[in-house]
């Protein structure tokens, strides 16, 4: 078995009926290329609960994602038609497949909660032609045992918002769960108004989150902990399973998974929203995006979340507040991480509080070396990390754009020719700074075309504008438009490439717009 893959409650609740004779009226549908495996659902009693879909009157598959399902093994052709559009609403489990809705707890803005898949089932792990191991879930198909007075519906605009941001992720280079298709159900769905219901097929690594280990401490017990962590290095970190303490190299390889995926995010200028322990995938992939955003002005205390009133899971805290969770997660670890025959937990703690300090370095280092590679430069020498650090306090100095700034810097490569009109002219300070980073450029190899090249290979010049990509989702869910979602999907999977005729996408909002404010959509 591949050990990773390279995509990197309340009382159940009453059956739907309405309109629907039968909720599952064709689960033994054929498989157009699914090889099921089910380890997670194998785990002990109390890690998940068997889930059904609600009923889907009139599914249809509103998008494919078709590159993935040909990477995946699967019959892309088959699942275009109405055997896909059933397998994603769940009206056709798939042979193999064991529907389940999984258990995990999480700290909400600090808060400590029992939670669970409330809306969403995992169908089971995909074994592909290749080996590679993935979860293939239903998000958005109707309530489980963990639905807390929840329907357990998703609609349209929140499930393509997470399609098309995931996929922008993939192309960007930043590990991400990732979107197999979005189906609609051909029922409504009431929120502020009446929405047409979605529901997205999300594959994943898997959906292990700090939050199930939390829940494994909680309510089931350290032989429950120890199962779950063993599962997890069988499934992500199999060197670690002959490492001397097995679980410490877990621990390890999970904190410095996520220092890289928050310094990926940094990167490209991206605010998840909602940093709950529930939402920190051990397999350190992007997870569950929902009231996410992408800087337009460089402003490191920059909110977009309506939920998020004190900044807790603003931009520049998205590292801190990791590090918090990692703290989360080194606690319900702690039966396992002392020593062998230790009775006592001090060993553990002293262990697990190093480990959990030691994400402040491993982030800084590969932040440093994705910041000094936004510059053209090899290597992360302090210098060169504080010359990025002057960049952004340029940019933080006259509001200036976060992507187009750094994507500029390829048109201002060489000192000979005129330089470009930079978003930056106005910053003062930014021509010293220039020649300081021309100086350091003329040690790089290549010559200004080189640099120029490797400039815009790292800086995107699209990413989903969030302006853009709501009126694109609004035309979607409100007027059944697809063709400016799909439009984005095309430019958004080559994000290095300067596109013709998109400005919604590379271009900041007007001077004075208001700011932009996301929802979560549930």
């Amino acid at each position: 078995m591949a050990a990773e893959n390279a995509f990197r409650g309340d009382s159940k609740p009453t059956p739907y009926s309405e309109g629907v004779s039968d909720p599952h009226p064709s689960r033994s549908a054929a498989s157009p290329g699914f090889n099921w495996q089910t380890t997670y659902a194998d785990l002990p009693e109390g890690f998940s609960d068997p889930a059904d879909a609600a009923p889907a009157p009139d599914p249809q598959t509103v998008v494919l994602n078709e590159p993935l399902a040909r990477d995946l093994g699967l019959d892309a052709a088959a699942l275009s038609g109405e055997t896909g559009a059933a397998v994603f609403t769940g009206q056709s489990i798939p042979p193999g497949a064991t529907p389940v809705a999984q258990a995990y707890a999480g700290h909400q803005f600090g808060g400590f909660t029992l939670l669970g898949d409330g809306r969403a089932m995992l169908l089971g792990e995909h074994v592909t032609p290749t080996g590679e191991r993935v979860d293939i879930t239903l998000k958005g198909s109707g309530p489980t045992a963990f639905a807390r007075r929840g329907d357990g519906l998703a609609t349209l605009g929140p499930m393509l918002r997470e399609h098309v941001v995931s996929e922008a992720m993939h192309a960007l280079g930043v590990p991400t769960t990732r979107s197999l298709a979005v189906a609609t159900t051909g029922r409504h769905v009431r929120r502020t108004d009446l929405l047409p219901g979605a529901v997205l097929t999300r594959v994943a690594a898997s959906h292990v989150r700090c939050g199930t280990f939390q829940y494994a401490a909680r309510a089931l017990g350290p032989d429950a902990v120890r199962a779950l962590a063993d599962h997890v290095i069988g499934r992500h970190f199999p060197d670690a399973a002959s490492a001397e303490h097995p679980h410490r190299a877990m621990f390890q390889q999970i904190v410095q998974r996520q220092a890289e995926l928050v310094a990926g995010w940094m990167a490209v200028g991206f605010v998840h929203g909602v940093l709950n322990t529930d939402n920190l995938a051990v397999s350190g992939e992007t997870i569950d995006y929902g009231p996410c955003a992408f800087l337009d002005a460089y402003d490191p205390e920059a909110v977009f979340s309506s939920i998020d009133r004190n900044g807790r899971y603003r931009y520049d805290n998205q590292p801190g507040i990791t590090q918090w969770n990692l703290a989360r997660l080194a606690e319900a670890l702690l039966p396992l991480l002392g020593e062998p025959g230790d009775a006592g937990d001090d060993a553990g703690v002293a262990w697990a509080t190093a480990a959990v300090e030691g994400f402040a370095d491993r982030y800084t280092a590969a932040w440093r070396g994705r910041l000094v590679q936004k510059l053209g430069l090899g290597g992360s020498s302090d210098a060169d990390a504080a010359l990025g650090d002057e960049l952004l306090a340029l940019m933080q100095s006259v509001a200036a754009d976060f992507t187009q700034s750094f994507r500029g810097l390829a048109g201002d490569a060489d000192p000979q020719a005129r330089p470009a009109a930079t978003v930056l002219r106005d910053a003062a300070g930014f021509g010293p700074w220039r020649d300081r980073w021309w100086a350091r450029l003329a040690n790089q190899p290549g010559g200004p075309d080189a640099a120029a090249m490797r400039l815009r290979a790292v800086n995107p010049a699209v990413i989903p504008r969030n302006r853009a990509l709501q009126d694109a989702l609004d035309a979607a869910e409100m007027r059944n438009e697809l063709k400016p979602v799909r439009r984005l999907l095309t430019l958004l999977s080559h994000p290095f490439d300067d596109p013709a005729d998109a400005t919604d996408l590379t271009a900041p909002p007007p001077a004075g717009a208001p700011r932009f404010a996301t929802y979560c959509g549930t």
